[in-house]
C-alpha cells in the first residue's frame, strides 16, 4: 500500500466526492414509508391508495369544533354546516367523514358541544415528500374552518401535525448548548486520543469514505430489491465508531482485527438480508456494506493515513523511556502509569483489596453483567410502534386539539383509524356493523358518499377507543381481523392503525429465527479466523449488547418519564445491528491484542457525535440517538471487564480515563 500511496488516496477520494454525489442522487431509490411491506395491512393499504389515492398507510388529519354551550351540535342545520366547512377547507380529492354523514354519535365529544371529523388530504403517500404535503394540507384546513366557523373554536390536530409542531419548535437554548457541548468535546475527545491535527482529521475521513461507499453499494442493491430509508442512520454512525476504534488500533494488530471482525460482522448481516422482510433486509445489507468498504479502507487508506501522521505514538514514547540510560525508576514510572497503577496494585492486593474506594475486577465485571441481563431482560417487556400522540410533542396548535378532543371524551384512537377496504358485491353497512360490536371500537361507519365508495367497493371507517400502539388498542386491532375475517368475499383491514401490527406480525416474528442464524454465521467466519474462544466470547457479547440496547429503549421511553407507551418499531431494530457490530470489532480487537482503551475513545466519540447532530424535540429522532448512546457506552462498559490482560512484554497505551 505505502509503495502505491498515490493511487490508493486518489481513488479513495474519488471515492468520497464522486461517491458522495452519486449516494445524494441515489436517496430516492430507498423505501421512505417506514412501514413494514408483505403483511396483510400493508397488502390492505396498497389495494387502498391504488384505488382511492389516499388514506391507507397515511394517518388522517383531526378537525376538532367546540360550539357554545346553548349550540345543539346534533342538529341537521349544525352538523351540516360543519361538515360543509370541513369539505370546502379539505379541498378537492380529500375524503372526509363526521357526524352529518353518517350519524354516529361517536363522532361527537362527551360534553354535548365538540364534533369532530377525519379528513384524509388529496395528496398525500407513505413517504417523505406524501407527509410533507399532509402537514401542508394541515395548516390548509386550520386556517379553512377558522374562517368558516367563526364562531366555534377549532383546532386540527393528527400524527403527523403534532410531529410537525415539535419539529418546528426546535431545540431550544439548553439543547443548543448541549449539542454545542457534545460537538465540543467530541473534539476534545479525539485531540486528547491521537494528539495532531491529522490523527483527528484520519478517523473522520476514514469514516467518511465508509459512509459514502456503503450507502452507494446500499443504493445499487435498491434498484433490485425493496432497502428502507433507515439505512441512511445506520451506516454513518456504525462507520464512525468503527473508524475511530480502528484507528486507535496499533498497525500491527488493525488489520488483523478489521479482517476477522469485517468477515464476521459480513457474514451475520448477509444472513439477516436473506430474511423476507423489508426491515431485516435493509438492516442486512447496509452491515454487509459497512463491514466490506470499512475493512477496505482500513487495510488500504489507513496505513496510507499512518505513514503521513508525523506524531510520536504512545507506544514511541514508552519504548524510549525504556531505553534511556541514566533514567530514575521514578521517571520510568511516571511515563507509564498503566504499569505504575498494576505495581501498585500488586503490592496492596494482599492487604486491601477495596482500598481508596477501587472495587476489584470481579466485583466490577459481575456489576457490570448484572446490569446487562438486567436490561436484556427488559428488552422482553418491549413493545414497538408509533409513540403514543401526548408524547410527541410538549405545545402547540396539534397538541391543543388533541388536548381538546380527549377533555371533551373523543377516542386517542381517532388520530390512527382503521380502514376496512369492501369488495364489490359485499354490504358495506353489514361490515361496519359487525365491526362497531368489536369491543374497544368507538365508531364505524360506512359513509355513502361517492369519494368512500368507487368500482363497486367501500371504505368503512372504524375509530378505536385506544391508540393502536397501547395494549388494549392492539387487541382491538386483532379482535377487529378476527371479527371480519372468513367473510365471502373477503374484506382487508388497513389504515395506519395496522403499521404497528404489521411490523410485530412481519419482522418481530422472524428474529427468534434471523438472531440465531446470523450469530451462527458470525461464529462460524471469526473462528475459522481467530479460535473457538475468541469467537464465542465475542459473538456472546455482541449479542448481550445488542438486546441491552433494546432493553434500555425500554426503561428509558417506554417506562421512563417519556411515557411513549411504544418504541418505533424500526428504531431497535436499528439501534440492535449497530450495537452487534461494534461490539464485535471492539471484542476482536482486543483479543488481538489492542488497547484496551481503543473501546472507550471509539465509544465516547459516537455517543458525542450522534448527541451533536440528533438530540433535539423530535420524539423518533430521539430515540434512535438515546439508543446508539447508550449502545456504545455500555459495550464500554462491558469492554472494560472482557478485555485479556496486556502482557508486561508489549508497550502498554493509556487508559481512555488517563488520556482525559
Amino acid at each position: 500500500m505505502l509503495r502505491h500511496r498515490v493511487s490508493f488516496g486518489v481513488v479513495w477520494l474519488l471515492v468520497l466526492l464522486l461517491g458522495g454525489a452519486a449516494a445524494v442522487a441515489g436517496l430516492g431509490r430507498l423505501d421512505q414509508s417506514f412501514t413494514a411491506s408483505g403483511g396483510p395491512g400493508h397488502r390492505a393499504n396498497q389495494a387502498i391508495q391504488e384505488r382511492y389515492g389516499n388514506g391507507a398507510a397515511v394517518a388522517p388529519l383531526v378537525a376538532v369544533a367546540s360550539w357554545p354551550a346553548a349550540t345543539d351540535v346534533r342538529t341537521a342545520e349544525t352538523a351540516g354546516r360543519f361538515a360543509d366547512a370541513v369539505r370546502r377547507a379539505a379541498g378537492p380529492g380529500a375524503r372526509t367523514v363526521s357526524f352529518a354523514g353518517t350519524g354516529d354519535e361517536g363522532f361527537l365529544g362527551a360534553d354535548g358541544r365538540t364534533v369532530y371529523a377525519l379528513v384524509y388530504p388529496g395528496a398525500g403517500k407513505p413517504d417523505l415528500a406524501g407527509l410533507a404535503a399532509v402537514e401542508e394540507a394541515a395548516g390548509t384546513l386550520r386556517a379553512g374552518l377558522r374562517s368558516a366557523l367563526p364562531a366555534a373554536r377549532v383546532k386540527v390536530t393528527g400524527v403527523l401535525p403534532l410531529q410537525h409542531d415539535s419539529a418546528v419548535a426546535g431545540p431550544g437554548p439548553a439543547i443548543l448548548a448541549v449539542k454545542a457541548g457534545c460537538a465540543l468535546g467530541l473534539l476534545v475527545l479525539l485531540v486528547l486520543a491521537f494528539r495532531s491535527p491529522l490523527g483527528v482529521l484520519a478517523p473522520l475521513l476514514l469514516a467518511g469514505v465508509t459512509s459514502v461507499g456503503a450507502l452507494v453499494l446500499v443504493e445499487a442493491v435498491a434498484a433490485f430489491t425493496e432497502i428502507s430509508f433507515i439505512v441512511v442512520y445506520l451506516v454513518p454512525v456504525t462507520a464512525l465508531v468503527l473508524a475511530v476504534h480502528r484507528w486507535a488500533q496499533p498497525p500491527e494488530t488493525a488489520a488483523r482485527s478489521a479482517v476477522a471482525a469485517g468477515a464476521a460482522g459480513a457474514a451475520a448481516c448477509a444472513v439477516l438480508a436473506l430474511f423476507p422482510a423489508a426491515f431485516l433486509r435493509s438492516v442486512g445489507v447496509a452491515g454487509l456494506a459497512v463491514a466490506a468498504v470499512g475493512t477496505a479502507a482500513t487495510l488500504t487508506l489507513a496505513p496510507v493515513l499512518r505513514s503521513a501522521a508525523t506524531r510520536r505514538t504512545p507506544t514511541t514514547r514508552t519504548t524510549r523511556t525504556s531505553r534511556a540510560p541514566g533514567t530514575t525508576r521514578a521517571a520510568r514510572t511516571a511515563r507509564t502509569p498503566r504499569t505504575a497503577r498494576t505495581a501498585r496494585t500488586a503490592r496492596t492486593a494482599r492487604t486491601a483489596p477495596l482500598r481508596a474506594g477501587r472495587w476489584p475486577r470481579s466485583v466490577r465485571a459481575a456489576v457490570g453483567l448484572a446490569l446487562l441481563v438486567l436490561l436484556a431482560g427488559a428488552a422482553t417487556q418491549l413493545r414497538v410502534g408509533n409513540p403514543e400522540a401526548h408524547a410527541l410533542v410538549a405545545a402547540g396548535p396539534a397538541r391543543d386539539g388533541l388536548d381538546r378532543l380527549t377533555a371533551a371524551g373523543g377516542p386517542s384512537g381517532a388520530l390512527n383509524p382503521l380502514e376496512v377496504l369492501v369488495p364489490s358485491g359485499a354490504d358495506a353497512e353489514a361490515v361496519a356493523a359487525r365491526a362497531a360490536r368489536v369491543p374497544g371500537v368507538r365508531l364505524a361507519a360506512a359513509p355513502a358518499a361517492a369519494e368512500w365508495r368507487r368500482d363497486g367497493s367501500a371504505v368503512v371507517v372504524v375509530v378505536p377507543e385506544e391508540e393502536p400502539m397501547t395494549a388494549a388498542g392492539a387487541a382491538t386491532v386483532t379482535a377487529l381481523r378476527s371479527a371480519l375475517s372468513g367473510g365471502a368475499p373477503a374484506t382487508q383491514v388497513g389504515g395506519s392503525g395496522v403499521v404497528d401490527r404489521d411490523l410485530v406480525d412481519g419482522v418481530y416474528r422472524l428474529l427468534p429465527y434471523a438472531v440465531p442464524a446470523a450469530a451462527l454465521a458470525a461464529f462460524l467466519a471469526l473462528a475459522a479466523l481467530t479460535s473457538a474462544g475468541t469467537a464465542t466470547r465475542a459473538v456472546s457479547g455482541a449479542l448481550l449488547a445488542s438486546v441491552a440496547s433494546a432493553g434500555a429503549l425500554t426503561v428509558l421511553w417506554q417506562w421512563g418519564p417519556a411515557g411513549t407507551g411504544a418504541v418505533t418499531g424500526w428504531v431497535p431494530l436499528v439501534v440492535g445491528a449497530f450495537a452487534f457490530c461494534v461490539s464485535l470489532d471492539r471484542s476482536v480487537a482486543s483479543a488481538a491484542g489492542g488497547p484496551s482503551w481503543a473501546g472507550a475513545v471509539a465509544a465516547g466519540a459516537g455517543a458525542l457525535a450522534v448527541l451533536a447532530v440528533g438530540i433535539g424535540p423530535q420524539v423518533e429522532l430521539a430515540m434512535l440517538v438515546s439508543g446508539f448512546a447508550m449502545a456504545v457506552l455500555s459495550d464500554a462498559l462491558a469492554g472494560r471487564h472482557r478485555t485479556p490482560p496486556v502482557s508486561p512484554a508489549r508497550p502498554t497505551y493509556r487508559s481512555s480515563f488517563q488520556l482525559v
